[in-house]
């Protein structure tokens, strides 16, 4: 069982930049990709940004170039640096961790974090 203990949301003006953490704690075998989600008022939740285990990243095209996603794996510890923030980048932010609980290819499981608050105003 995992838990993810999110942080570093908040009150942001337009151009500004926030960096969001998301640390993982409890037993599992090992983690596969780390990434981030975001949901507004009435939308479904959309990827922002995935780590894979071995470096590799890949960003939605609207932060592409603004956002970067790192993790740090000794930690279990994944971060988003938002930079150039805009109004249209206000929404509640998730963590997600996929993880293999045991090494059988079956125990791949999700897990999310319980979400941050971004909001991106004058």
């Amino acid at each position: 069982q995992l838990q993810l203990v999110e942080s570093g949301g908040g009150l942001v003006q337009p151009g500004g930049s926030l960096r969001l953490s998301c640390a993982a704690s409890g037993s599992i075998f090992s983690i596969t990709t780390m990434g981030w989600y975001r949901q507004a008022p009435g939308n479904k939740r959309d990827l922002v940004a995935v780590a894979a285990s071995g470096g590799g990243t890949n960003y939605a095209d609207s932060v592409k170039g603004r956002f970067t996603i790192s993790r740090d794996n000794a930690k279990k510890t994944v971060y988003l640096q938002m930079n150039s923030l805009t109004p249209e980048d206000t929404a509640v932010y998730y963590c997600n961790v996929d993880v293999f609980e045991t090494h059988l290819s079956s125990s791949v499981r999700r897990y999310w974090g319980q979400g941050t608050q971004v909001t991106v105003s004058s």
